[in-house]
C-alpha cells in the first residue's frame, strides 16, 4: 500500500478504493467538524453569529487560496515524479512546499490580521454581525502557520502512498475540535472565538502527527537538512499547477463578496445567515467530491507520467460515475427535507425558513457538478495547468458573477439563489466540452504516431 508504483499496476477500482475512501472520509469529517462548529456556534450564541460566520466565508476562501497554491501543487508534482521514478525529485518537493507554505502563511496571515476589520467590512460585515466575525478571524489568522503546514504536508503524505496516515490527520482533528469546542463555548462561554481556537489547537495535533512522518526517515520521501533551499524550475511547477485552485478559490471569494451583499440588500443580516447554512450544507457533498478528486490525483498523475493513456481514461471515467453519485445524493435529502437540515443549525423559524427556500432553489441541478469538479481536477492532475484555471474560473467569473448582477434586479432574493444553480448548468457543459477536446487531441495524437 505505500508503495506508490502499485498505481501503475494495480486495478483501478482497487486503487480508487485504497486511495479514494481515506481522503473521502478525511473531507467528510473535516466537512462535519465545520457543521458541528456551526451548530454550536448557532445554538450556543445565536443568529447573528451564524449570519458572522457567514460573513467570513470570503476571507476563508483567500486563507484557503493561499494554502492550496502550494499545497495541491506540490502533491501533484511529487506524485508525477514518483511515476516517472524520480524519488529524489520527489523528496525535494517536500521541502519546498514546506518553505512556500510557511512563506506564504506568515506574509498573508500577518498582512490580513492588520486590516481585519476594514476587510470583514469589505466582505458584507454589518454593525451587528463585525464583532463575531473579528473574533473568530483572529484567531484563524494568526495560526495560519500551523494549518498551512498541516495541510501542505499531508497532501503530499497522500500523494506519495499513504492514505490512510492522511485521513488519520483529519480524524484526529477533528476528534479534537469536536470535543473542544462545546467546552470553550458553552463551558468557558468564549463564544466564537472558542470555536476558532478549538480549531486551532486540533489543526496543531494534525500538524504534529504530519511531521513526525516526513521526519522519521521511514516515509518514501522526507524532509532533508537544507529543506528549504529552492529550485527554480520546482517553485514554478508548484505554482504553475496550484495556480488552479488557487484561481478557483480567489474567484470564489469575490463571488462571496457579491453573493453577502446582495443577500444584505434583498434579505438583510438573516439572509446572510441563511446562505451560512446553505452554504456548510452543500459543501459537505462538495467536499466529499473533493476526497475523491484528491484520491483520484495520485492515480491519474502517476500513469499520465508513465504514459498510461488507457489506465488514465479508465481512472476517469469511474470518478464521473462516483461524483455524480455522491452529489445526486445530495440534491435528493435537500429537496425532499429542507426544512429539517436547516434547522439542524438554529432554532430560529425565521432563519430556518429562509435557509430551506433558498436550499431547494440553489440544489436544482446539483447532481451535475460531481461530474463537473472531477473533470476539472482530471486536468489539474495530468499538469494541464491552463484548461483547470480555465474551468476554475467558467462557473464563478464567466456565469455565477453575471447571474448576480442580472437575476436579482427583477427577482429580488429569489433572483441570488437562482444565479447558482444557472451558473453550475453552464459550467458543466463548459467542462464536457473541454473533456471532448481532450479526448480528440489525445486521439489525433495516437492515430499521428501509428
Amino acid at each position: 500500500m505505500n508503495n506508490p508504483h502499485i498505481l501503475g499496476t494495480e486495478s483501478i477500482g482497487k486503487l480508487l478504493l485504497q486511495y479514494s475512501i481515506p481522503a473521502i472520509i478525511a473531507m467528510t469529517i473535516t466537512s462535519l467538524y465545520n457543521i458541528i462548529d456551526s451548530i454550536f456556534i448557532g445554538h450556543g450564541v445565536g443568529p447573528m453569529a451564524i449570519a458572522g460566520l457567514a460573513v467570513t466565508f470570503p476571507l476563508m476562501n483567500l486563507v484557503i487560496a493561499f494554502c492550496n497554491l502550494v499545497a495541491v501543487g506540490g502533491s501533484t508534482i511529487s506524485s508525477i515524479r514518483l511515476g516517472q521514478k524520480d524519488t529524489e525529485g520527489a523528496t525535494q518537493v517536500v521541502g519546498t512546499t514546506l518553505t512556500l507554505c510557511l512563506i506564504n502563511a506568515l506574509v498573508f496571515g500577518g498582512l490580513t490580521f492588520l486590516f481585519l476589520d476594514e476587510v470583514l467590512l469589505f466582505f458584507g460585515a454589518s454593525r451587528e454581525t463585525l464583532p463575531y466575525a473579528r473574533d473568530f478571524m483572529q484567531v484563524i489568522l494568526l495560526g495560519t502557520p500551523v494549518s498551512y503546514t498541516m495541510i501542505g504536508l499531508n497532501n503530499i503524505m497522500r500523494a506519495t502512498g499513504y492514505p490512510k496516515k492522511a485521513m488519520l490527520t483529519s480524524l484526529m482533528s477533528v476528534i479534537c475540535n469536536v470535543a473542544l469546542a462545546p467546552v470553550f463555548i458553552f463551558q468557558f462561554g468564549w463564544g466564537i472565538r472558542g470555536a476558532a481556537l478549538a480549531t486551532l489547537i486540533s489543526q496543531f495535533l494534525g500538524m504534529l502527527w504530519v511531521l513526525s512522518h516526513f521526519l522519521n526517515g521511514k516515509s518514501i520521501v522526507s524532509l532533508r537538512k537544507g529543506f528549504w533551499r529552492m529550485r527554480r524550475r520546482t517553485v514554478g511547477s508548484i505554482f504553475s499547477i496550484g495556480m488552479s485552485p488557487f484561481l478557483m478559490n480567489i474567484t470564489a471569494c469575490v463571488i462571496v463578496i457579491f453573493i453577502n451583499n446582495s443577500l444584505q440588500s434583498h434579505g438583510g443580516d438573516l439572509a446572510i445567515g441563511a446562505y451560512g447554512i446553505i452554504n456548510r450544507l452543500l459543501m459537505l457533498y462538495v467536499m466529499i467530491v473533493m476526497g475523491l478528486t484528491m484520491g483520484m490525483q495520485p492515480i491519474l498523475g502517476y500513469n499520465f507520467g508513465a504514459r498510461k493513456m488507457e489506465r488514465l481514461r479508465r481512472t476517469l471515467r469511474l470518478g464521473v460515475f462516483i461524483g455524480v453519485c455522491i452529489t445526486t445524493s445530495g440534491f435528493v435529502i435537500c429537496e425532499l427535507f429542507p426544512h429539517g437540515v436547516s434547522a439542524v443549525f438554529t432554532s430560529d423559524e425565521e432563519l430556518i425558513g429562509m435557509a430551506a427556500h433558498g436550499l431547494r432553489i440553489c440544489v436544482a441541478i446539483f447532481p451535475l457538478i460531481g461530474a463537473q469538479m472531477v473533470i476539472g481536477n482530471f486536468f489539474q492532475s495530468i499538469g494541464l495547468a491552463k484548461v483547470s484555471i480555465f474551468l476554475s474560473l467558467t462557473r464563478q467569473l464567466l456565469f455565477l458573477l453575471p447571474g448576480l448582477l442580472i437575476f436579482p434586479s427583477f427577482m429580488g432574493l429569489d433572483g441570488v439563489w437562482m444565479s447558482m444553480p444557472v451558473s453550475d448548468f453552464l459550467a458543466f457543459i463548459t467542462a464536457v466540452v473541454a473533456l471532448a477536446w481532450y479526448i480528440r487531441k489525445q486521439r489525433g495524437q495516437a492515430e499521428l504516431a501509428d
